[in-house]
Formats: structure tokens, C-alpha cells, sequence
């Protein structure tokens, strides 16, 4: 067998070995995910346990502004369609395009989560804290969480820009994206069920 061959052959194993780890990191960050299924529906869980427990103070129908969080609801979805532009994008190996609808993809995001702040902010403000019933406590701890999690995929973004540009589309780096997407949207759809259970269900 000549060197050239040798080498070929090689080459070939250690792409091989890349798909091999990329694919096993994918699945296991598939567990990851349904980990956070369980915590998310515990959270709506507690939240529908408590959700008539007042205590004298506001209900949903009086403190939920559905205009407001419909246009915070749009931002985030289409941050999800912003994402998917970048994996298009990763997968024809252009780069500088991938870094643009990433930077979209965050700006989006980070409406999402200033408006969310906002919110919480002024419901305070209003003096209708997480202490002041079990329904605002649960209401506090699911969507929070929520909130955490998508600060936490901004921070995700902020990094893999900073990665495709210095590195480019590696194997490594295509393998991150994929898994970031996989977290993003399934952002989205927890917060679907955040906006029909809790806004506009709570707001009827």
C-alpha cells in the first residue's frame, strides 16, 4: 500500500471519528434537553396547582398585558427563524453569514429578554412580587426560568460568534451550532406553552 494511500486512508478515519463524536455530543445534549422537559413541567405543573391561589391579590386578568407579550412572543419566534437562516448558512460553509444571522438571532433575543425584564420590573413596581402569592411565585419561577435559560443561550451565541469567526466552520464548531439550535428552539416551544397557559389562558 503506497504513503499516499496510507494518508488517504487516514484522513478518511479521522473524519470518520469527527462524525462519530459530533453525533454522539448531539445525542447526549438530546438528554440534556429531555432533563430540562421534566424540569419545565414540573414548573407548569406547580404553576396549574396554584394558579387560583391568589390570596386576595391579582389574578392573571388583571395584571397580563397580551399585546405586550405577543410582540415579546414574535421576537422570539422569529429569532428562531433568524437561527435556522444560520444553520442554512453553516451548511453551504459560509461563514460571514453565519456570524450575521447569528448577531440577528441575538438581537432578537435580547428584545426578548429586556421586555421580560421590563415586565417583571413594573409588576413589582406595582407591588405584585413573587411574594405576594402563590400564583405570582409560580408565575415567577416558570417564566424566570425560562428567562434564565434564554440569557444563557445569549451568552451561547455571543461565544460561537467569537468561534466561527476566529476558527471558522470546523467539524467542532458545526457540531456546537447544532446542539445551540436544538436548545434555541426548543426555547421556543417551551415558551408557546408559557404563552397559551399561562397569558393567554390566565388572561380569560
Amino acid at each position: 500500500m503506497s504513503t499516499e494511500t496510507l494518508t488517504n486512508h487516514n484522513a478518511a478515519h479521522v473524519e470518520h471519528g469527527h462524525h462519530d463524536t459530533g453525533a454522539i455530543k448531539v445525542f447526549g445534549f438530546w438528554i440534556y434537553l429531555m432533563s430540562d422537559c421534566i424540569l419545565f413541567a414540573c414548573l407548569f405543573a406547580t404553576y396549574s396547582v396554584l394558579v387560583n391561589g391568589v390570596a386576595g391579590g391579582p389574578t392573571g386578568k388583571d395584571i397580563f398585558e397580551l399585546p405586550f407579550v405577543l410582540v415579546e412572543t414574535f421576537a422570539l419566534l422569529f429569532s428562531s427563524i433568524t437561527y435556522g437562516m444560520a444553520i442554512v448558512a453553516m451548511n453551504k460553509g459560509k461563514k460571514s453569514q453565519v456570524t450575521t444571522w447569528l448577531a440577528l438571532t441575538f438581537l432578537c433575543g435580547l428584545v426578548f429578554i429586556m421586555m421580560e425584564v421590563y415586565e417583571f420590573h413594573h409588576l413589582i413596581a406595582e407591588g405584585f412580587g413573587p411574594d405576594r402569592s402563590a400564583f405570582l411565585s409560580a408565575f415567577f419561577a416558570l417564566v424566570g426560568t425560562h428567562g434564565i435559560h434564554v440569557t444563557s443561550g445569549l451568552i451561547w451565541i455571543i461565544i460561537m460568534m467569537i468561534q466561527v469567526s476566529r476558527r471558522g466552520l470546523t467539524a467542532t464548531n458545526q457540531t456546537r451550532l447544532m446542539c445551540l439550535s436544538l436548545f434555541w428552539h426548543f426555547l421556543d416551544v417551551v415558551w408557546i406553552c408559557v404563552f397559551t397557559v399561562v397569558y393567554l389562558m390566565g388572561a380569560m
